[in-house]
C-alpha cells in the first residue's frame, strides 16, 4: 500500500488556469495542512525559482521547488540538484533561436534569465509577468554562470517554433512546449527533475502525487503513483491519464478532509 509523501504540481494551466495571475489563498492553506502530515508540497514548473518563491510567498519556506523543467531543484533556499546545458551547445541554439525572425531567446541561470531582446520592452514585459530576475544582455558571452534552459519565444505559437528548431536538437537534448508561445531546451524535464528530488529525499515515486495540464507534465505524470491530469487539457493527454480533475485544490481537499483512501473512489 502506497502512502503519499510528496506532491507536486504544475503552474501555469494547472494552479493558474484561465488568465489567473495569482494563487487561491486556500491553495496556501492546504500546503500548511499537508506539512503537519508530514507530506511535501513542490511546484513543478518551466518557471523559475525567483517567480516561484514569489507566488507561494506566504509559504514560501515550507515547500521544494522543481524549476526549469527539472534543471535546478531547491529546499530551504539551496539547490539540491542542477543539470546545466553543455556550454557550446546552449550557445548554438541561443544562435538557433536569434536567426528565427521575431523569435526571442530566454537564458536560464541558477535564479537568472538573461535576455537578448529584439523588441525593447521584452524585459519589462517578462519581469513584470513572471517576477523573473531578469539581466539584458549583448550577447551569450556575458553570462558567467552555468545555463540550465534555453528558451525561445514565438509569437505565432510554441508549434511553429518547435517544427522549425527541434529537428536541429532533438537527438542531443530535451525539446519542450511549456506554453502557447514557449518551447524549452534542457538536459532534464520534470520527470528527471522528481527522479533527482526523490532521490535526494528517498522518497519511492510511486509515493507521489503529480498535477499537470500539458505535454510538458507527461515526464512526472507518468512516473508518479497518483498522477492527475486538469479536465482542461487536450483530449490526447486525456486518454492517456484517466485521473483527472478540475482543480488541484479539489484532490487536495478530498485527501486532508477524508484521507487517501477517498482518491481511489474517483
Amino acid at each position: 500500500m502506497t502512502m503519499i509523501r510528496l506532491i507536486t504540481c504544475d503552474i501555469d494551466g494547472t494552479l493558474l488556469q484561465n488568465g489567473e495571475i495569482q494563487l487561491r489563498p486556500i491553495l496556501f492553506e492546504q500546503i500548511r495542512a499537508l506539512k503537519e502530515r508530514g507530506i511535501l508540497f513542490c511546484p513543478a514548473s518551466g518557471r523559475q525559482y525567483a517567480s516561484l518563491r514569489w507566488l507561494f510567498e506566504p509559504v514560501a519556506d515550507d515547500i521544494g521547488y522543481v524549476c526549469e523543467n527539472g534543471a535546478i531543484l531547491y529546499r530551504d533556499g539551496k539547490i539540491l540538484c542542477a543539470r546545466p546545458l553543455p556550454r557550446d551547445w546552449a550557445w548554438q541554439i541561443i544562435r538557433d533561436i536569434l536567426n528565427m525572425p521575431k523569435a526571442e531567446v530566454l537564458i536560464s541561470g541558477a535564479n537568472t534569465s538573461y535576455l537578448i531582446p529584439k523588441a525593447p520592452k521584452m524585459g519589462a514585459h517578462l519581469a513584470e509577468k513572471t517576477h523573473n530576475n531578469i539581466r539584458v544582455i549583448r550577447n551569450e558571452t556575458e553570462i558567467q554562470e552555468d545555463i540550465l534552459k534555453v528558451s525561445a519565444w514565438y509569437e505565432e505559437g510554441a508549434p511553429i517554433a518547435r517544427q522549425a528548431l527541434e529537428p536541429l536538437w532533438k537527438d542531443k537534448v530535451k525539446v519542450a512546449i511549456s506554453g502557447p508561445t514557449w518551447l524549452d531546451f534542457t538536459l532534464s524535464d520534470k520527470g528527471t527533475g522528481l527522479e533527482d528530488l526523490c532521490r535526494v529525499l528517498n522518497i519511492d515515486p510511486a509515493d507521489v502525487l503529480s498535477f499537470g495540464d500539458n505535454y510538458n507534465d507527461i515526464p512526472i505524470l507518468s512516473r508518479v503513483g497518483r498522477p492527475y491530469l486538469m479536465r482542461s487539457a487536450v483530449p490526447e493527454l486525456r486518454q492517456q491519464f484517466p485521473r483527472q480533475c478540475g482543480r488541484p485544490e479539489e484532490i487536495l481537499a478530498l485527501l486532508l478532509e477524508k484521507g487517501e483512501e477517498a482518491l481511489d473512489a474517483i
